[in-house]
């Protein structure tokens, strides 16, 4: 998503529109501007594979909340369509993905 461009026939307008859009079309990229959460994510003790619903390649992901003390980490790259996650405990969390 990128700030749209205007069509202005005063010059400092069109430079002020440059300049706004150079500063503001980094924040709009960035993937964390448009996460997806993920909520009550049973989580069992070994591999758990997670559908995130981007239907786009993933960047990262954030646990927001946890049930229970268990050590979580990814056990697979990432790809379009899940998340691979093994926890050592059986635990319930929600899960920001980006």
């Amino acid at each position: 998503m990128a700030l749209p461009l205007f069509n202005f026939s005063d010059r400092n307008q069109q430079m002020m529109q440059s300049q706004w859009a150079s500063q503001i079309n980094p924040v709009l990229a960035n993937p964390l501007t448009s996460p997806r959460i993920l909520k009550n994510i049973a989580l069992t003790t070994g591999v758990n594979v997670i559908n995130t619903g981007l239907q786009a390649m993933q960047q990262g992901w954030i646990i927001s909340d946890q049930s229970a003390a268990a050590s979580i980490y990814r056990s697979a790259a990432f790809n379009d369509l899940t998340l691979t996650l093994t926890s050592s405990a059986p635990c319930t969390i929600n899960l920001v993905v980006y």
